[in-house]
C-alpha cells in the first residue's frame, strides 16, 4: 500500500499551487522531499520546504521568473534556485548524483534518475519524496518503516556514506536524538566511531552549528552520552566529557522544572568544565560570535545562589543571569521568576545632581555615583525619593573626608 503525504497548514500556503504548475508538479516534474515530508508523516510542524524536480537549474529559473515568482540563483552551480513566495522561502533543487566527494563538498552531475538523487542523501528517512499533486510518497530506501520504527538509519553502506561527507556523523547523532527512540544501529554506531577523526578536517563553524542543534533537542543526552562514550567529539571538542553529561542532566531537570526555554548556548556550557577560562577558547575554536562567547564565559563565572537575581541581571542582563542561576544547582529557581518580563532600570540620578549638591567636578563623581548605585541595587532598585537621600548620605560623607 502506498503510503500517502498527510494534509498540512503549510501545503495551502498562499502562492504554492502557482509555484508547483510554474515546475510542472501535474507533469510529474517537481516532488516535495526531505524535512517537510519526513515531518509531515509524523505530525510535526513544518517551515522549511525542499522541492527536487527534473528540470536543469536555468529552465527552473526562467520558469519562475515567467511566472513572475521571486526567483534567487542561491546555487545554481549545485542545481539549486530559492523561490520566495510571500515572504516564504522554497528550495528548489535539480536531481543530483555525485561523481566525486572529499568528506567535505561534493562534485555532482546532474540526472533524471530519482532513485539516483535519493541515493547520495545521507539517511533513508530524509530520502522521502512527494507528489505534491496526489500526496503519494516515494520510498527507495525502506524509510517510511524506519520512521515508523523511530530508527535512523544511513542509506547504504554508514561508512560510505561518512566518508562523502564527514558532517553526517554529527548529522547522525542530532537525528537520533530527535527521531530515534532505540539503540543506534550497530553499524551505523561503528562507522561514526571509526571516523571520528575526520570530524578534524571540517570547517569549526559546520561543527558548531550542527553541535547547537543537537543540543537544541527537547532530550539530547542519550545521543551525547553515546557521543561521549564512543569518542566522537574527542577530536574537536576534548572538553566534554562525562562529568559535563552530569552537569548536563542537572541543568536539564532544573530547565524543566524552571519551565525555561532551552538554550543551546546554555547547555553547551554545562558540558564544559566549570571554569570561565574555558568557555573563551572552546568558542574560538568553534568560531563562535563574540555575542556568544561572552555568553559562554559568563555562564560559567561561578554560583549565583547567594545573589540576589535582580541584583545579578543588572550587572550581567537578564539573559545570563537565567543561565547562571540555572547552572548552579544551590540557586533557588524561585529567582527566574523574578527575572521573567522584567528590564534592569536605570539609575534615576546623574553626575549633575551631585554636582548640584555640592561635589566638585571630577573623580569624586563618578566615585560617588559607583557608590549610590551600589546600594541602589542592594536594596532592591528602591524609588527617587530614596535614591535621593541616599545621594544625600553618600555627598555628606565625601564632603567629610574632604574636611
Amino acid at each position: 500500500m502506498t503510503a500517502l503525504l498527510p494534509d498540512a497548514d503549510w501545503r495551502h500556503r498562499p502562492g504554492l499551487d502557482a509555484l508547483l504548475g510554474a515546475l510542472g508538479a501535474a507533469q510529474g516534474h517537481a516532488r516535495f522531499v526531505g524535512g517537510a515530508v519526513r515531518d509531515s508523516m509524523l505530525g510535526l510542524a513544518v517551515s522549511d520546504l525542499d522541492i527536487a524536480t527534473d528540470l536543469p537549474p536555468q529552465t527552473v529559473l526562467n520558469r519562475l521568473q515567467d511566472a513572475g515568482i521571486k526567483a534567487i540563483p542561491t546555487g545554481i552551480d549545485h542545481g539549486t534556485i530559492t523561490a520566495v513566495i510571500h515572504g516564504w522561502p522554497v528550495e528548489i533543487t535539480t536531481l543530483r548524483r555525485d561523481v566525486s566527494t572529499d568528506g567535505r563538498r561534493a562534485t555532482v552531475a546532474y540526472t533524471s534518475e530519482w532513485r539516483e538523487d535519493a541515493a547520495r542523501r545521507d539517511f533513508t528517512i530524509n530520502a522521502l519524496y512527494a507528489d505534491p499533486i496526489t500526496g503519494d510518497i516515494t520510498d527507495f530506501f525502506d524509510g517510511v518503516t524506519d520512521l515508523k520504527a523511530h530508527r535512523v538509519r544511513f542509506i547504504g553502506d554508514p561508512g560510505a556514506r561518512i566518508a562523502e561527507d564527514h558532517l553526517r556523523i554529527l548529522r547522525y547523532f542530532r537525528f537520533l536524538a530527535r527521531f530515534g527512540q532505540d539503540a543506534p544501529d550497530p553499524q551505523a554506531y561503528d562507522a561514526c566511531r571509526a571516523a571520528a577523526n575526520s570530524l578534524m578536517a571540517l570547517s569549526r563553524e559546520r561543527i558548531a552549528d550542527e553541535l547547537l542543534k543537537l543540543l537544541s533537542v527537547a532530550a539530547p543526552l542519550p545521543a551525547l552520552r553515546l557521543m561521549v562514550d564512543g569518542g566522537i567529539l574527542r577530536p574537536v571538542i576534548p572538553e566534554i566529557d562525562q562529568s559535563g553529561l552530569d552537569r548536563l542532566a542537572v541543568l536539564l531537570a532544573r530547565e524543566s522544572a524552571s519551565a525555561t526555554p532551552l538554550s543551546a548556548l546554555r547547555r553547551l556550557a554545562s558540558l564544559l568544565p566549570p571554569d570561565p577560562r574555558t568557555a573563551d577558547p572552546v568558542g574560538a575554536r568553534l568560531k563562535l560570535s563574540n555575542k556568544a562567547r561572552k555568553r559562554l564565559t559568563s555562564a560559567l563565572e561561578g554560583p549565583v545562589a547567594a545573589i540576589p537575581p535582580r541584583a545579578l541581571a543588572f550587572t550581567i542582563g537578564v539573559e545570563s543571569a537565567i543561565d547562571r542561576i540555572l547552572l548552579d544547582p544551590t540557586a533557588p529557581l524561585d529567582g527566574i521568576a523574578m527575572l521573567e518580563g522584567w528590564t534592569p532600570p536605570r539609575l534615576p540620578l546623574g553626575g549633575g545632581a551631585l554636582i548640584a549638591r555640592g561635589l566638585q567636578p571630577g573623580p569624586d563623581v563618578a566615585r560617588a555615583l559607583a557608590q549610590i548605585q551600589e546600594i541602589w541595587v542592594a536594596e532592591g532598585f528602591p524609588n527617587e525619593a530614596r535614591v535621593a537621600a541616599i545621594a544625600d548620605q553618600t555627598v555628606s560623607k565625601f564632603h567629610r573626608a574632604r574636611q
